[in-house]
């Protein structure tokens, strides 16, 4: 199977909630990107909002 190529976003946020976001991270054992991910993955869950399938660094599905 292919590793996804991943994507990077730059976001500003106030100080108080960075550090929300990585005593929540801390205290699930992530990263902070991987927390980030994981808050949006809950989100679009639960508002109905799809999140396609990773796709192969070839952009290929595979069979």
């Amino acid at each position: 199977m292919a590793a996804v190529k991943t994507e990077t976003i730059t976001v500003r946020i106030e100080p108080a909630v960075k550090a929300g976001l990585k005593a929540a991270a801390e205290q699930e054992h992530r990263s902070i990107a991987n927390m980030v991910e994981v808050l949006i993955r809950d989100h679009c869950g639960r508002h109905g909002i799809p999140i396609g399938q990773p796709t192969s660094k070839t952009g290929a599905e595979e069979k």
